[in-house]
């Protein structure tokens, strides 16, 4: 077996995670254990992600066979070879400190003996643990870091700047113009301009980019029908994002109890129910338990669904109870909901208003808000098992997709493909929360799609730092 000095041995975690992996290596000889195919063999019967990657991966290898024989080498576009290579008579399994019964234990023999034969070797795996292994074998390992992003240099969408108060006067400050002049500001990237002296002083407003007539808009609290509103600065310029149709896609990033999946539930309300610019609200997240799987689960699929999209149902609950409540403060309801209508108030409806205080009135939703239940059976709210969404066409719908810093990049690319005319979608996360087991922040999904993103003007992001939910969550959040 001639290899040229540089090996790169792939784990099948590598293949399971990216199925384009094999072409990513431009300067060696790219290596892939027997067994590791084995492996991969098992994976293409599932539904999962890995077991299209591993289809991917299988079909892409026997493309490459009419170019030549695997276990010699194939060359490549990109000037490496692909090789099928075997654990060699040479190699002394008997006095290797680690048990060949396990497929990592293996393929380290088999680089261990490459190592000692004078190759480069260099064992590419998404394994912390077998990382480690490598590391005291005195075999050179490293991550799959393609398309991978530092913490520092994430993309958050917005930046503070303290100016001097006289300066949140003028209608477009010399600090904007200076920001921009020396290309410091992507599209759709707020600037919160605050006062040198007093932080709470501010103004915040979002770059629209060199080609508009007027490249700063300032951002303030939207006009909802709704008596819910921003709770701090971060949430007025998500919302910013998610009211405006311009914007197709926003990634909104942070910890739990900043509000990302009830802003996306808020606006979606007001565009679905009220002003009806979509058909529906779609949710969906990836089935990644801190728990039982979603197949263990008791009843159907939508009952699965219903059980599994609980953090959906508890905001959709504190939206409703919190519009509902506002709403009984002003009207005295003669009938149970009946559905939507036109909502006009009058005798149709068969409601009455309290009082003589018409300022009461501002801010209110135009009907009562049902319950999840109903807005499932009306269609005006879906919940989707992310399973089933390959190979769909999605229009006219405003699509929330929650928890994806638990998907791949290129489970997102197949996500966002499926985007029809007329949709808006939204991905939200916390990128220091994963629960996939071969995903972390430089390489999720999340953090990958909103820094590939930066600078397009159908997209926005903002990441989100406050949190809103209680003390002791946010509490939780820094010290555990």
């Amino acid at each position: 077996m001639t290899l040229s000095n540089k090996v790169y041995i792939l784990d099948t975690n590598v293949l399971a995670f990216d199925s384009q992996a094999i072409f990513n290596f431009e300067d060696g000889v790219v290596a892939i254990p027997i067994f590791v195919l084995e492996e991969l063999d098992k994976f293409k019967s599932e539904t999962s992600e890995r077991a299209y990657n591993a289809r991917t991966v299988i079909r892409s290898l026997d493309q490459l066979r009419s170019k030549g024989s695997l276990q010699s080498g194939v060359d490549l576009d990109n000037g490496s070879k692909l090789k099928i290579v075997f654990i060699c008579d040479e190699c002394e399994a008997k006095n290797f400190a680690l048990e060949q019964n396990i497929v990592d234990n293996k393929i380290l023999l088999l680089a261990n003996c490459l190592l000692k034969k004078g190759f480069d070797v260099k064992f590419v795996t998404k394994d912390i643990n077998a990382r480690v292994k490598a590391d005291v074998l005195g075999i050179d390992s490293q991550d799959y870091l393609k398309n991978s992003v530092t913490k520092e240099n994430l993309y958050r969408g917005w930046i503070r700047v303290s100016v001097p108060a006289i300066e949140l006067k003028r209608d477009l400050p010399e600090e904007l113009l200076r920001l921009e002049a020396e290309n410091l500001l992507t599209v759709n990237q707020f600037v919160i301009l605050e006062s040198q002296h007093n932080p709470f002083n501010y103004v915040v407003y979002r770059y629209l980019g060199q080609d508009k007539p007027a490249k700063f808009k300032v951002v303030k609290a939207p006009n909802l029908n709704l008596p819910l509103e921003p709770k701090n600065v971060e949430q007025l310029m998500a919302l910013d994002l998610l009211l405006d149709d311009s914007v197709k896609l926003v990634t909104l990033l942070g910890p739990a109890g900043t509000g990302k999946t009830f802003l996306t539930l808020l606006a979606g309300l007001d565009k679905v129910l009220i002003k009806s610019e979509y058909e529906k609200i779609l949710v969906t997240r990836p089935v990644i338990p801190l728990g039982p799987d979603i197949g263990y689960l008791p009843g159907d699929i939508q009952e699965k669904l219903l059980s599994w999209m609980q953090p959906v149902y508890d905001n959709m609950d504190f939206i409703a109870h919190s519009l509902n409540a506002r709403y009984s403060s002003i009207y005295k309801e003669e009938e149970p909901y009946q559905g939507f209508g036109t909502g006009n108030v009058g005798n149709n409806n068969k409601r009455r208003r309290h009082g003589k205080d018409k300022s009461k009135t501002t801010n209110i939703f135009p009907k009562r808000v049902p319950p999840l239940e109903v807005l499932l059976r009306e269609n005006k709210i879906s919940l989707e098992a992310i399973t089933y969404m390959r190979g769909r066409s999605i229009p006219y719908q405003y699509i929330l997709i929650d928890e994806v810093q638990n998907l791949t990049p290129h489970e997102v690319k197949t996500l966002i493909t499926r985007v029809g005319q007329g949709s808006k979608i939204i991905l939200a996360g916390d990128p220091y929360q994963i629960d996939s087991l071969y995903l972390d922040f430089m390489s999720n999904g999340l953090v990958v799609t909103t820094n590939k993103f930066k600078g397009h003007s159908i997209f926005g992001s903002v990441y989100l730092q406050i949190s809103e939910r209680s003390e002791l969550s946010r509490l939780a959040g820094e010290l555990l």
